[in-house]
């Protein structure tokens, strides 16, 4: 069956088109600058060239009429019709408490959706874009949410209720939500693969580090804890947003800017992090190559992450009285063999020890720790785009 793989950003769409027989990538592509000047398409048939396009694009419907078009395209698809396509998978930020597992999409999970936009405003409502544009250019086939926040459904209230009034969760559903549920999920299933152990008798840590960033804690093949909150503003520093914060500072930093809370919540989420740190860049490359030359700001940057990821890695071993292997993916995660080692460093207590030749490796799925650490230490390349086709085909074919 041919699935196909919707991620609706703000302003962008990644696409991947899978043969889930096999699990064979057929196509994959991604739309960048929706609703900007120099919208562009930029579309790649396995086996065939690259294919570029740059053309206006209003909004989301207009992007996925052209990310259809490239994939029926004579020259440059990979299917000859759209009626090819037997179910579409949408990556969905937030479903609030509704959904605990992906759904196929009907009026009602819409209506439910759209109820949840006040809590991921940048994202459902595009997410949300995607089904309905996909809706209209291929009726009849079944569109399946799969949602960022689900994974960590499993929570216990301890773990994802704050400590404020208990009104302000019954009336207005304030409680750790966590992100990245796809991407946490794909490391449980593939660690306990690579590891040859059901995954429900396995206790791990994934690290999924990128401009984003969160840790959680999987005990048994359940989500226990994870670092991101209400929003994806809380746990890691990272990129550009702040992480966890005395929630006094708000104010604080209201009054000392006179500013409003929309342009204090706008720093915290935009320039603050490594980039607020270091006054340079969000990008981890920029921060290493400028540490290298003596910045001693960019170091800094680098070593508050760092702390920050160990921080959350020993409460969670604490929390799950032992771990059994910690995974990393993601940009960073996947790619930054310096922050892999600065963040393992100093754990061998905790029978945590990296491989330091392991370890300089990128994007490839392996095991980095040293053969005498009793903690696994992972890498394993995302794809949260086949964890979307994985859970479509599954509850289409059931359906």
């Amino acid at each position: 069956m041919l699935v196909l793989v919707i991620n609706c950003g703000s302003s962008s769409l990644k696409y991947q088109l899978l043969e889930m027989t096999t699990e064979t990538l057929m196509a994959k592509g991604l739309v960048e600058r929706i609703g900007n000047e120099g919208s562009v398409i930029n579309h790649e048939t396995i086996g065939k060239e690259k294919y570029v396009l740059t053309t206006p694009m209003e909004d989301h419907n207009a992007a996925i009429g052209h990310v259809m078009d490239a994939i029926t395209h004579p020259e440059h698809g990979a299917i000859k019709e759209l009626s090819e396509i037997k179910a579409v998978g949408h990556r969905v930020v937030h479903a609030g408490e509704k959904y605990a597992n992906s759904i196929i999409i009907n009026d009602d999970v819409i209506a439910a959706l759209e109820e949840c936009a006040e809590l991921a405003p940048l994202h459902n409502p595009p997410n949300l874009a995607g089904v309905r544009a996909c809706e209209r250019l291929m009726p009849g086939v079944p569109n399946v949410g799969v949602f960022d926040t689900a994974f960590h459904q499993t929570m216990r209230p301890e773990a994802y209720l704050y400590a404020i009034p208990y009104e302000m969760y019954e009336k207005h559903r304030i409680r750790k939500y966590g992100f990245h549920g796809t991407s946490h999920k794909y490391m449980a299933i593939e660690a306990a693969e690579m590891l040859n152990i059901d995954v429900n008798d396995l206790k791990l840590i994934t690290c999924h580090l990128g401009n984003g960033a969160s840790v959680s804690a999987i005990k048994h093949g359940r989500s226990v804890e994870t670092s991101m909150g209400f929003t994806p503003l809380e746990g890691l520093v990272m990129g550009t947003r702040c992480g966890d914060l005395d929630p006094s500072i708000v104010t604080l930093l209201a009054e000392k800017l006179g500013v409003g809370l929309d342009k204090v919540t706008d720093i915290l989420n935009k320039e603050s992090g490594v980039l607020g740190i270091s006054g340079i860049s969000s990008d981890f490359r920029d921060l290493e190559e400028a540490m290298e030359e003596g910045n001693k700001r960019a170091e800094l940057a680098l070593k508050i992450f760092a702390h920050r990821v160990r921080f959350y890695i020993g409460a969670y071993i604490a929390e799950m009285n032992g771990v059994d292997a910690i995974v990393f993916t993601g940009g960073i995660g996947e790619n930054d063999a310096y922050m892999r080692e600065v963040i393992c460093a100093n754990m061998g207590n905790l029978g945590i020890k990296l491989d330091k030749e392991k370890n300089k490796v990128r994007g490839k799925q392996t095991m980095l720790s040293a053969d005498d650490s009793k903690v696994k230490i992972m890498l394993i390349p995302a794809n949260e785009e086949l964890v979307i086709a994985r859970e479509t085909d599954e509850l289409v074919k059931k359906a």
